[in-house]
């Protein structure tokens, strides 16, 4: 009689129905697994989405794109025998609308589709009509434009050197996700509508897509016969799986990153059911010993109150999972238009599978040390009150807690995407807990060895934080994890804010201009002088070209970039110049002269050339319009990524690009409030030329950090709901404790102020010992997420930090004198009757 079938009987009949003493640890896992439950979904809901939806997104099985150029007669003819083809044209331009007051202007993404355009999904405007490519004389543009310029369906806009109609309002574009970010609404023309406007001509950045709907065959193996087909081509390829790689690599990334933080706080919880869990044995330990006295072995003991956490435990991870399931939808009609995507309503079985597991895991070990203590105190023990005092063996502890933490990290390794990552943020935690820990440890033994002070308070208050059954140490991690979540949430936000208020606006050009003809550069610059001649002009010579070589190495016969080889990525940003770009220092090697006439040279980003390995005079091979050209290693440039103006990570000498038909690109400084101006000047002379206000660049920039700010604070709230979690079962876990010192104390003749009082200043003591650690803990954690994870500057606001820690400490504070209440309440008699 002394299996599991009589521990059931036995834990089903104690087990209170509403759960009385198990509350904490309900309430701890219920937020843990909700947390991960939901963020897993979503990231799962989104993923699936993206990959169920990828013909639409990428607007084809396949696509080539390539830059400055069309395809040429054999590479079209290649491509066409996939299947069906359709041909867009993308160009960043201006929206013009004509009015009394003047010209309105407004940059758009002007898109140019054939008629076979969309092959998947449907182009529909607001009206409610499923369209194909416009008429050559008509235009449908975003309700964005609409709202900019308060232009209707029927009236006119000018592109370039041509006026349209406007048919129709975009309803849905089938492959918007697919274009990726863009620098203002888009406006669809028809081929022939774009050849009117006269934008596309030798050396005008413009980028060429030809989509095609496959009649069979794989879509990854059709990219690869025709880029090897067609190797100097400089065609980038996408296939229907990977429709919006930049989409499912930013929600990739952040899901893994909440994930984590969701695990961090119901790794935090953890400490709460402990918390709970050894508050709840301590009520039950009249039940222990008569259990016990009746001849109950410790064995029983453990299985009994096992089996009731466990059910407890799987009834909080199992509301966790229902509210888990329920929040995608709420998240999704929250966030609007900020998802890439809006995912269907569905249960994804592994995400909340992965939750319960880490719920399960997490309780089964912080449940272990005051289980084990229940089960090892002798009867006699228990009836004399001595159960707080007495320590679990750690033989006994150890392989439970080691056996579910190995478990636990092996779950959270194999299913990230970046293992080594999730193993060092595991450990960080584990190392946070161990140092709060030490410190606890650390505290309380200097309490008990410092002088006693005059003052009885202060006497009471020190005595509190070593006398037998003091849970000092449980106290200092509730607190400086609470602290500490309190500075990081702090430092990350204020640190955001600041990267885009302080850095940004202060270094950034008025306004940026694309497509300058170059042989027209001394016009453009004396039409922005005559408007404003306290003007800054800065040119520069614009072309977009692929790296296909470095050093040995050919890019195509690599199985995977380089960590960190972005460059390597598609087609980039090439320029030449003369002498050192501003805002680039040369750190190694030696710049061209400025007259320099021989073989084509190239100064690297020194970044880059560590990643790629580069040493001064290797070889670096590229394409450009189709053709490939060699150039050589000359120097390395540490950029300063800051400035918002024209940075490359690749600048030529001038022999290497100056015969490509090329463009040029405008940064225009100018005082507050001369941009309309010099747009209006500019606009008649170079109907060609884009202009784009700096300022709406920075505003689009300024909402993408506020959402991740808001993703982020959401998912630290969480955790700081774990860590209030935590210093309530802190302070349950001590009641009986403090219950027994409260009632001899009134005994003794002190009233409720005084005790209050000396708990007060305890709590005091331990928030200011604390704050030193809390405030190193969650700067460092700060530091880490804002450099290394974001790779944003370390901007933190220093006296808002400080503010948020001193509220943090305050709140601690009340959040222990009030759970002193039901302490000051106890009746003496009947207290020490029942203790």
């Amino acid at each position: 009689m002394t299996g599991w079938r009589l521990a059931w009987r036995i834990a089903r009949r104690e087990l209170h129905a509403r759960f009385r003493g198990l509350r904490l640890l309900l309430v701890c896992l219920f937020l843990g697994v909700g947390a991960l439950a939901a963020i897993g979904s979503l990231t799962q809901a989104i993923s699936g989405e993206l990959a169920a939806r990828g013909r639409v997104i990428l607007g084809g099985d396949v696509e080539f794109a390539v830059s400055q150029r069309g395809p040429t007669a054999e590479e079209r003819a290649a491509i066409s025998e996939l299947g069906s083809l359709s041909e867009t044209i993308r160009l960043q331009s201006m929206a013009i609308r004509d009015t009394p007051a003047g010209p309105r202007t407004v940059p758009v993404e002007l898109k140019a589709v054939d008629a076979a355009y969309p092959l998947y999904g449907a182009l529909t405007l607001t009206d409610g009509r499923a369209v194909r490519a416009p008429a050559a004389t008509q235009v449908y543009i975003a309700p964005a434009l609409v709202d900019r310029l308060g232009v209707r369906a029927g009236e006119t806009l000018r592109f370039g050197n041509a006026r349209f109609t406007v048919g129709g309002i975009i309803a849905t574009e089938p492959d918007r996700l697919g274009e990726g970010f863009t620098l203002g609404p888009v406006a669809i023309l028809s081929n022939d509508g774009m050849a009117r406007t006269g934008l596309i001509q030798p050396g005008s950045l413009y980028e060429t897509k030809i989509r095609v709907r496959m009649t069979g065959g794989d879509p990854a193996d059709a990219a690869d016969a025709i880029k090897a087909e067609f190797p100097l081509g400089g065609w980038e390829t996408r296939t229907r799986d990977r429709a919006a790689p930049g989409a499912s690599r930013f929600i990739g990334r952040m899901g893994q990153f909440l994930t984590l933080v969701g695990l961090a706080a119901l790794i935090i919880a953890g400490i709460g059911v402990g918390n709970g869990v050894a508050a709840y044995l301590a009520a039950r330990r009249g039940g222990i010993a008569t259990l016990k006295v009746l001849g109950a072995t410790s064995g029983l003991i453990a299985r009994v109150y096992l089996l009731q956490i466990v059910a407890v435990a799987s009834i909080g991870i199992a509301a966790g999972l229902a509210v888990g399931v329920g929040a995608v939808p709420a998240i999704v009609w929250l966030a609007g238009d900020v998802l890439p995507v809006a995912p269907q309503f569905a249960v994804h079985p592994l995400p909340l599978a992965l939750a319960a597991a880490y719920g399960l895991l997490i309780a089964l070990a912080f449940a272990a040390p005051p289980l084990v203590a229940a089960s090892e105190v002798p009867a006699a023990g228990l009836l004399r009150g001595l159960f707080d005092q007495r320590r679990p063996a750690l033989r006994k502890v150890v392989p439970w807690m080691a056996a579910a933490g190995a478990a636990l990290v092996a779950l959270a390794v194999a299913t990230s995407r970046d293992p080594l990552f999730s193993a060092g943020f595991l450990a960080a935690a584990a190392g946070v807990l161990l140092l709060l820990a030490g410190f606890g440890w650390l505290v309380r033994r200097t309490a008990a060895r410092a002088p006693r002070p005059r003052r009885p308070l202060f006497r009471l208050a020190i005595a509190g934080l070593h006398r037998p059954g003091a849970r000092t140490t449980t106290l200092v991690v509730a607190l400086g994890l609470g602290l500490t979540l309190f500075v990081l949430l702090a430092a990350i936000r204020t640190s955001l804010d600041a990267n885009i208020q302080r850095s940004v606006p202060e270094r950034a050009p008025s306004l940026f201009a694309l497509d300058v003809p170059r042989d027209r550069e001394a016009e453009f610059r004396a039409t922005i002088a005559a408007v404003e001649p306290r003007a800054t002009v800065r040119t520069v010579p614009a072309l977009r070209g692929t790296i296909t070589g470095y050093g040995d190495t050919r890019v195509a016969d690599l199985e995977e970039l380089p960590e960190g080889a972005w460059a390597l990525r598609g087609e980039r940003g090439l320029t030449y110049a003369a002498t050192p770009p501003p805002g680039s220092s040369v750190v190694e090697g030696r710049w061209w002269p400025a007259d320099y006439a021989g073989p084509p040279l190239v100064s690297i980003d020194a970044e880059l050339a560590r990643i790629l390995d580069l040493k001064i005079g290797d070889p670096l091979t590229y394409t450009v319009l189709g053709v490939e050209r060699r150039a050589t290693v000359a120097s390395f440039r540490r950029i300063d990524w800051d400035t918002m103006g024209f940075n490359f990570v690749m600048v030529f000498s001038p022999t290497a690009l100056s015969n490509v038909p090329h463009n040029l690109a405008a940064t225009v400084d100018l005082p507050d409030g001369g941009e309309p101006a010099v747009m209006q000047a500019l606009l008649p002379r170079f109907p060609s030329v884009s202009l784009i206000e700096v300022g709406g660049v920075i505003a689009q920039v300024r909402d993408i950090v506020s959402q991740m700010a808001t993703a982020i604070a959401a998912a630290a709230s969480i955790a700081i709901l774990a860590g209030i979690a935590v210093l309530i079962g802190a302070i349950t876990a001590a009641r009986e404790t403090r219950t027994y010192d409260s009632v001899i104390l009134k005994t003794l003749g002190a009233t409720r102020a005084q005790i209050l009082g000396a708990q007060a200043i305890e709590y005091a003591l331990l928030s200011a010992a604390l704050a030193a650690v809390a405030l190193a803990l969650g700067m460092a954690g700060a530091w880490y997420v804002m450099t290394q994870i974001f790779e944003f500057d370390w901007l933190p606001d220093y006296p808002t930090v400080l503010a948020t820690l001193a509220a943090g400490a305050g709140l601690t504070m009340t959040i222990g004198l009030l759970g002193a209440l039901p302490i000051l309440a106890a009746r003496p008699a009947r207290a020490l009757r029942e203790l």
